[in-house]
């Protein structure tokens, strides 16, 4: 037998035998799920959608963390709910509003998503979230992983909620060479839990438990923390030496680098230009400030304003930044531009009002400093 090409000993014959050597996927992880559960109880973390986990106080919190790193989430998530504390009110909120309360989250569809199924949730089913993650599934938004997690954590359903740090968690436990960014491998991992999945409270330990290993013992990058980890005897890439070797992921999608230039439009009476984006696309339905594709020179930002019915009085350089999306990066150049008029197609506000009443996304954060 050939041994792998990566370093290890271990062939794929070994690491796929079956119960006759106590290697059966089915037993390792119906043994792990007590284990897992108990290390759970004593030592989760203390976070405000545990101590109130109703399905709502759930769903708006994996919403917030599907991109986002819990420290950052935990003040967004207190602002959100002191005005928005149930289906109603986000039913009922303002796009405007529900985008200032989102703002500085990023992937602003996440908040769009969340009032069209407030909606549909105060209309289909009273205002109520449904308790069956299938129902769940049908709401915009929610997926496969958020409908578990919303229907094992407060509804006590035996749904697994399989995102990429229980990917990152079995795929260990099971020392698995499965690319973990196939969907046929999670459709496989999801399945081994479903089958040995509990119900009720612990249902709920079990998930938060899985999530919580992933996000501090068994990490994604630096040093595997195998000494703090309820699975640690039972744990096939620890017993091989495999844990900085799996999972495997292939590679991911490179971003596409789009250039832009930024504009600063400040008018004689000090208020600034922003303009809404379209419906669709990126950063769909938000407020902006002026720009175009491309790095323009001095020259070309006059012809630009020209054509806008704008007379530009001085321009200056505000250096260069870049924000990556998931599947795009922007490397932006910005101009500050003090103009004789107020012209075009733009919404004039003065600085106030934009910081306190606009939605500006995160990818203009570093212009947003500059205002005056």
């Amino acid at each position: 037998m050939a041994e792998r090409d990566d370093g290890s000993n271990q062939t794929n014959e070994d690491l796929n035998k079956k119960s006759e050597d106590g290697w059966d996927d089915d037993r390792l992880v119906r043994q792990v799920i007590p284990l897992l559960i108990a290390w759970y109880r004593k030592n989760r973390k203390d976070l405000p959608w545990r101590r109130e986990p109703t399905p709502y106080h759930v769903w708006i919190s994996e919403i917030m963390l599907q991109q986002t790193r819990i420290e950052a989430a935990l003040s967004y998530y207190s602002r959100f709910l002191e005005e928005l504390p149930d289906v109603a009110s986000l039913a009922a909120v303002s796009d405007d509003r529900l985008m200032k309360l989102w703002q500085g989250l990023g992937y602003y569809s996440r908040a769009r998503n969340l009032k069209k199924a407030a909606v549909l949730v105060t209309e289909k089913y009273g205002g109520n979230l449904p308790q069956k993650a299938a129902e769940l599934r049908l709401l915009p938004g929610i997926g496969e992983y958020t409908a578990g997690a919303i229907a094992s954590i407060a509804y006590g359903e035996p749904e697994p909620a399989v995102d990429g740090n229980v990917l990152r968690v079995l795929s260990r436990l099971l020392a698995s060479w499965d690319d973990i960014l196939l969907p046929a491998v999670r459709r496989r991992m999801t399945a081994l839990l479903s089958q040995n999945y509990p119900s009720g409270n612990e249902a709920a330990l079990l998930t938060e438990g899985l999530m919580e290993l992933g996000e501090v013992v068994c990490v994604p990058n630096g040093e595997v923390r195998c000494a703090l980890c309820p699975a640690a005897v039972l744990c096939r890439a620890r017993k091989y030496g495999l844990t900085e070797k799996l999972p495997i992921r292939g590679s991911a999608k490179e971003r596409r680098i789009e250039e832009r230039t930024v504009l600063l439009l400040c008018s004689p009476a000090g208020r600034y230009a922003i303009a809404k984006r379209g419906k669709t696309g990126l950063l769909a339905d938000m407020w902006e400030f002026p720009n175009l594709q491309g790095k323009l020179e001095e020259n070309e930002v006059e012809d630009y304003l020209a054509e806008q019915n704008i007379q530009m009085h001085s321009l200056s350089r505000l250096g260069e930044g870049k924000h990556l999306f998931s599947h795009v990066e922007w490397r932006m150049r910005g101009y500050f531009v003090e103009v004789k008029n107020e012209g075009g197609s733009f919404v004039w506000k003065i600085a106030e009002e934009i910081r306190n009443e606009y939605a500006i996304p995160s990818a203009f954060r570093l212009f947003l400093r500059r205002l005056e």
